[in-house]
């Protein structure tokens, strides 16, 4: 049975794309790269399952992902629930000893196997892990500083059991995707006692992209990437430029942290990093296969 012409047409552009995509395929066949997943790109259903179908793919290709999730919208729906209210100080949630083992529960239980689970219904295997698991994540507890508007007077702040990766054993990760599985994991850290620890998610694949060495770090941000004065996107910045821009303003509030999480997994190891419109379809296959990359690349010095 023939094709109609509108069906050929379409097989014809389908073929093209792949056409197009096969020195891509090639320049990151057995590379590892490292995916923070979260924001719109994880309320969505929709988007949802395209990530879980990008991330199979990956893998299928001859790449190997691994992912780190936030979940921060889930632990507001859980402690709402159980009538527990949350203070944030600079975007880091206040974490007593109660609330940790509800973060816990929440990241390393529903959600990272809801993450799990995308990926493996789009037909590849992807295990979901936690921070402690294999002693992933070594962290320690954040120490912040707040600097009074009136006296100038630094204090230090408590923000709990929130916690920073002083050390990433990558022995899993290698052993997972070694086998063939995708490593999910939960932002959550052990300390040196056997605490837990709350980790950013951003901070958490930044120290992770690092430690592997990953051909690239992909942000999924709810935003285009970094713009300029002009809110324009800027496709690409040096480190240099990157620091430049923080201290001139130009890079300012939210995207402060997620550029600087960028600029220490280059620092530690990783090629690139690139923070994404993670409300973009497809936004890493755009990202990664395509020479119209949906954000900002931020290079190593080297």
């Amino acid at each position: 049975m023939s094709l109609s012409e509108a069906a050929l047409k379409a097989a014809q552009e389908q073929a093209a794309i792949l056409a197009s995509a096969l020195p891509y395929l090639r320049r990151y066949a057995g590379d590892t790269i490292v995916v923070k997943y979260g924001g719109h790109a994880m309320g969505d259903p929709a988007l949802s399952e395209a990530f879980g179908h990008d991330i199979a793919l990956l893998k299928l290709v001859g790449v190997n992902p691994v992912v780190v999730h936030g979940g921060g919208p889930q632990i507001n729906a859980m402690l709402e629930r159980l009538a527990i209210k949350s203070s944030f100080v600079d975007g880091l949630r206040v974490t007593d000893a109660a609330m940790v083992e509800i973060i816990e529960m929440v990241l390393s239980g529903s959600v990272n196997k809801q993450v799990a689970d995308l990926i493996n219904r789009a037909g590849a295997l992807a295990v979901g892990i936690s921070g402690k698991d294999g002693g992933l994540i070594r962290a320690s507890k954040l120490q912040r500083t707040v600097r009074d508007p009136h006296s100038h007077i630094e204090r230090a702040l408590d923000l709990g059991f929130v916690g920073q990766p002083d050390r990433i054993d990558t022995r899993l990760l290698y052993a997972l995707s070694g086998s063939g599985l995708i490593p999910v994991i939960a932002p959550v850290g052990a300390g040196a006692q056997g605490e837990t620890y709350n980790i950013n998610a951003d901070t958490a694949a930044g120290a992770i992209a690092g430690a592997l060495g990953a051909t690239r770090l992909l942000m999924l941000t709810d935003v285009p990437g970094v713009l300029d004065e002009q809110h324009r996107l800027i496709e690409e910045l040096s480190p240099e430029q990157a620091r430049a821009g923080i201290a001139s303003g130009m890079i300012s509030g939210g995207m402060i942290p997620k550029v600087e999480t960028c600029l220490e997994a280059v620092a530690a190891g990783a090629k690139a990093a690139v923070i994404l419109d993670g409300r973009v379809p497809h936004a890493c296959l755009l990202e990664l296969f395509t020479a119209a990359g949906p954000g900002t690349l931020i290079r190593g010095d080297s």
